[in-house]
């Protein structure tokens, strides 16, 4: 249900205010909307009028933010941003099959990616837009439908839908290694690369191997894609996904640095919010996602 009218200022109340607020004068805000002060002044009014609560003071010739303003302009800017992100994808997709995704770097760019062809020709109306996410968020009060998510079933506020584990095999540059270790306990001869996302990747590896001595520290990375990148440039061993590490295995830039591979710590979901109403383009690519991960664990086997 939508507020009452009375709670519910105008598009261009909210415009001048936060045009006021960003250039700290009325004259400013004016000429970037192509509006008159007094207008600017008039927006401002009205809205101060009708919440009830002082907005923003002069201070000299600049005007500045009241307590009250500097929570309010927030929330302004974040509705106005969702407005606009809304409007767009309405105009780009006039059948309103549009779906906003948050995806994980590595799962995105190398796993859905080279997939979402597929699902193009499966739902030609539908659109799928895609922003990265490298952490849970509120999508409560985002404007994503959904997210993929790696870990544990712990993101509050979703549904979820796992797709797979995630199988990680370690590797490096050609010129690292005379050859890939024969023994697991050997790694920890190499300079070991770590991503901060995973801190304890390589003492799993090592355990899965029977291994419980605790691995060297070495450089730190916040994404695969660096560290994929200092592996190459022969900086040490990554411990990367396998769907991740096999375009750069098939052109060589990477070899295998061991034979084995092991489980990582948790698996990939899609996850959506439990409390908002479900769109069809969303379910449509619910299901196309849920036929791929069963397409690929079905080929694993």
């Amino acid at each position: 249900m939508i507020a009452p009218r009375r709670f519910l200022p105008s598009i261009s109340a909210l415009l001048a205010f936060e045009a006021v607020a960003r250039l700290g004068s009325a004259t400013r805000a004016a000429q970037e909307l192509s509006l008159t002060q007094s207008a600017i002044s008039r927006q401002l009014k009205t809205l101060e009028e009708q919440l009830g609560v002082a907005l923003i003071a002069r201070q000299g010739r600049q005007l500045q933010l009241t307590a009250a303003g500097q929570v309010y302009v927030g929330q302004v800017r974040d509705i106005l941003n969702t407005l606009a992100q809304a409007s767009v994808a309405a105009r780009s997709n006039t059948g309103g099959g549009t779906l906003n995704l948050a995806i994980l770097p590595a799962f995105g760019m190398h796993w859905l990616a080279p997939r979402l062809r597929d699902f193009a020709l499966a739902e030609p109306e539908m659109t799928v837009n895609l922003s990265t996410r490298l952490r849970p968020f509120d999508i409560a009060q985002s404007a994503f439908d959904a997210a993929i998510h790696f870990g544990h079933e712990d993101w509050p506020g979703v549904r979820y839908l796992p797709l797979m584990a995630e199988t990680v095999v370690p590797v490096c540059a050609p010129d690292l290694m005379a050859a890939p270790v024969s023994v697991p306990a050997d790694m920890m001869h190499h300079p070991l690369l770590h991503l901060e996302t995973r801190p304890r990747g390589w003492a799993r590896w090592l355990s899965a191997h029977g291994i419980d001595t605790e691995p060297p520290a070495g450089m730190m990375f916040d994404q695969f894609s660096t560290m994929a990148q200092a592996a190459i440039h022969g900086l040490g061993v990554a411990l990367l996904p396998t769907f991740f590490a096999e375009p750069y295995l098939r052109d060589g830039q990477l070899v295998r640095a061991a034979a084995q591979d092991a489980q990582s710590i948790g698996r990939y979901y899609l996850v959506w919010p439990e409390d908002r109403a479900e769109s069809a383009a969303l379910r449509a690519f619910r299901d196309w996602l849920a036929s791929q991960a069963l397409s690929d664990a079905t080929e694993s086997r």
